[in-house]
């Protein structure tokens, strides 16, 4: 077998290992801070490649058709982009959360104002709900986020940030269609054919780019919980009420749509990717803004496992085990 196949034969393996093996690498992250630091340099770098990997996993004719329910959609963007940032901004600053320390409200406004992460419609496959209407929504909100994301940071905290709103507006564009731009082209070139016969290939290029994005987002995580455990226990608390709270009142308004998308909604809604704002805010956003969001990581992994029972009990169905 030749190195090429062996790499190949890896990827497929990791592509198959799918949450364990990001879930690892926060992990790894924490008990090896080294590594931690020295792949912080490549974590904008990882989440580029991240978003190439996903555009390409999209087939352009069936995304043709995920939009068959515009409406859905529509709404369903105007609830997770803006209202939930105006609505929760409003909060954060009424509450004044940005007195925990400076960059915490940053860190929220971004959250909230960031897409679905890119998993939010594999969670939905696995777990039964709507994956159809998760897809059309997780691209609907990326493709809107540089109009809607630095509308809110200048709103509600536009003074953590050393980069104006307008400029965030362009990078995340900037950002968001270089990787789609050469999605396509690689579409184009390696024909559908190509892509689906590696598939497993794609997936496992893209755990690979997720363990690099984990295990550099924990860069300093291990020496502030030791240094101030109060300060990460009460971040990472937050985070859990946060996406639970989103999960919650997102299927509650959706709930008409009927509950396989009311639900993946709820999800699309609560685990927003952080990573694609923090790649392209860099270096400007303060260390309290990279250690929250390094605590709301952990949401994102463990409440699709703590709400699994419960959606099996809405839907009345058989969870597939693991």
């Amino acid at each position: 077998m030749g190195a090429l196949a062996r790499i190949f034969e890896a990827l497929a393996w990791l592509g198959r290992q799918g949450t364990r093996a990001i879930a690892l690498s926060l992990l790894v992250g924490l008990l090896v801070p080294p590594l931690a630091a020295l792949l912080k340099p490549t974590f904008t770098v990882a989440i580029f490649v991240l978003m190439v990997l996903a555009f390409l996993r999209v087939d352009p004719a069936a995304l043709r058709q995920e939009f068959a329910r515009p409406r859905l959609v529509l709404a369903a963007l105007t609830w997770i982009m803006v209202a939930i940032p105006l609505l929760l901004g409003i909060a954060f600053v009424w509450l004044g959360l940005g007195r925990i320390g400076e960059g915490v409200l940053l860190g929220l406004i971004l959250q909230v104002a960031a897409p679905p992460v890119l998993s939010s419609t594999a969670v939905s496959a696995i777990l039964r709900l709507d994956a159809t209407a998760s897809l059309a929504v997780l691209l609907a909100t990326t493709a809107a986020t540089p109009l809607t994301a630095p509308v809110f940071v200048a709103l509600f905290a536009g003074g953590d940030l050393a980069i104006d709103p307008v400029a965030l507006g362009l990078r995340l564009a900037g950002f968001l269609g270089g990787a789609f731009a050469i999605a396509i082209l690689l579409h184009r070139y390696l024909g559908k054919e190509a892509i689906e016969a590696r598939s497993s290939e794609i997936d496992g290029g893209s755990v690979v780019m997720l363990i690099v994005f984990g295990i550099a987002l924990m860069d300093g995580v291990t020496y502030r919980a030791l240094a101030d455990p109060g300060l990460v226990f009460g971040l990472t608390l937050l985070a859990f009420a946060l996406a639970l709270g989103l999960y919650g009142i997102t299927a509650v308004a959706f709930r008409p749509a009927g509950p396989e998308r009311a639900l993946a909604l709820g999800f699309s809604a609560a685990h927003r990717n952080m990573g694609v704002m923090l790649a392209v805010a860099g270096s400007a956003a303060p260390e309290l803004t990279w250690l929250y969001f390094a605590a709301a990581q952990f949401p994102i992994f463990l409440v699709p496992l703590l709400l699994s029972p419960f959606v099996h009990r809405i839907l009345r169905r058989r969870l597939p085990r693991g």
